[in-house]
């Protein structure tokens, strides 16, 4: 078929053949030659520039104590074995690949081949997306990571964790919302499951010469793992359906049915910023105000940010061996017993009044005391009436929001992984790949400041 689609007539524009008819000679033109084979002696260190961020990187990851990686290597000096990859070269694979926005192993593996930056991180060394996967979803190092980054800056007073600002920010999960099903249809799709283990493992035993051996075990792994993953789903719709329960009988509504994802039995449904209803895990962000390093990551599948300041300040105890001395949020964490319980911990919460206009235009002083408020919380309502507090507050959008919108511009809309364990480790990684970019400022700032 010879004709085009869409004739567009005579070329206007004429060809070299056309031009050389209205001049003296055939013209002489530099044609692209594809084909021709080139030498080209130049080392991989060559081809990147000085400046180049993945030099940064492995810069900063070289500095980095990766032990928890390396009493993992079975092939030590006077044992047999394959040598294992570098855990330097893996980590900093990830962070560069975050930073760039790629968060998917086999796309990683793919630019290793490809593209001259992630080439010269491996320095001629193979990896493959399965390496890489199971890297970063395994038993490492990645939470120790964190802290081993932050407590040099803290010890160096780069850092202070004095304020710091807490948000959450909803990721979608690894699941469809077609995948959500109800206790009854579960408990049908886990009969299924098992029957279907049943039937595999008897046509092993019946016709052992029809598949190999890998495609067997293929099978019937892939076949467990649906059947678990169904199991699990029906624990986690039962827990979720008591749940609902619960907060029926106080509000006095009838109780939806549960539903739980058989394809991520840990996601749950909830509500995103533009309003939709999606598969989701909470992203929690504690990042101190003054230099916009992130101290604490945290996943939860609740989806409000309501009980989520408690647990960031232990676990930021647990790191740091102090809560900071003020936490700014917005108003979904600003329950009164979150209050209380920061109160208890040393914690100073700024967080907004709920409905201070309307209670200001209906000529009530929000900021006093109400019946049943504690100490703390009737501190906090004083408070939040100063000048002082407002102008404290303003901290909390542009630190907390730009981290945020740091880890949306770097690719963070669906999370690559299913599970509230492995999900958390995706935050961890994004936080870890932030804060070695901030650090090495922080750092090249003060060496110019104190030179």
């Amino acid at each position: 078929m010879t004709s085009l689609l869409f004739d567009k007539g005579p070329s206007e524009i004429p060809s070299p053949a056309e031009v050389a008819e209205t001049l003296s000679g055939q013209p002489r033109l530099r044609v692209p030659e594809r084909q021709q084979i080139e030498m080209q002696w130049r080392s991989l260190d060559e081809l990147l520039e000085t400046d180049h961020q993945a030099r940064l990187v492995w810069i900063a990851v070289c500095g980095l104590n990766l032990g928890r990686w390396l009493t993992q290597v079975k092939a030590v000096e006077r044992n047999v074995g394959r040598n294992s990859t570098d855990p330097r070269l893996l980590v900093a694979l990830w962070i560069y690949a975050t930073l760039q926005g790629v968060g998917s192993a086999r796309e990683i593996a793919r630019l290793c081949e490809k593209h001259v930056a992630y080439r010269w991180l491996c320095g001629g060394v193979t990896v493959n997306h399965h390496l890489l996967s199971d890297f970063r979803s395994g038993e490492g190092g990645w939470s120790e990571l964190l802290t081993q980054i932050i407590a040099p800056l803290l010890a160096e007073g780069l850092v202070t964790m004095d304020r710091v600002a807490q948000d959450g920010m909803r990721v979608r999960a690894n699941a469809g919302k077609s995948s959500f099903r109800r206790r009854a249809t579960l408990e049908s799709c886990l009969e299924e499951a098992r029957q279907q283990v049943e039937i595999l493992q008897r046509l092993a035993d019946e016709s052992p010469d029809e598949l190999t051996k890998r495609q067997r075990a293929a099978r019937e792994r892939a076949a467990n793992e649906r059947a678990e993953r169904i199991a699990e789903a029906l624990r986690n719709c039962e827990e979720l359906q008591q749940q609902r329960d619960a907060t029926a009988r106080k509000s006095g509504r009838k109780a939806t049915e549960a539903r739980a994802s058989t394809t991520d039995p840990e996601a749950r449904v909830m509500q995103f910023s533009d309003g939709g209803f999606r598969p989701g895990y909470n992203v929690q962000f504690s990042t101190a105000t003054d230099t916009g390093i992130i101290v604490g990551v945290d996943v939860t599948n609740a989806g409000t940010d309501q009980d989520q300041l408690p647990p960031m300040l232990e676990q930021l105890k647990e790191r740091y061996g102090r809560v900071p001395e003020e936490s700014l949020v917005d108003g979904g964490f600003a329950s009164l017993e979150t209050i209380d319980a920061a109160s208890e911990m040393g914690n100073t919460v700024y967080a907004p009044l709920k409905e201070e206009h309307k209670q200001l235009a209906a000529g009530k002083d929000p900021y006093a005391k109400k019946a049943g408020d504690s100490a703390a919380v009737a501190s906090w309502r004083a408070r939040m009436g100063t000048a002082m507090a407002k102008q404290i507050y303003k901290l909390r959008c542009q630190t907390a929001e730009w981290v945020n919108a740091q880890a949306r511009n770097r690719g963070l809309y669906q999370m690559p992984l299913r599970g509230t364990v492995k999900c958390r480790l995706v935050g961890l990684l994004y936080a870890i790949s932030h804060n070695l970019l901030i650090g090495m400022q922080l750092r090249a700032e003060a060496t110019v400041g104190g030179g």
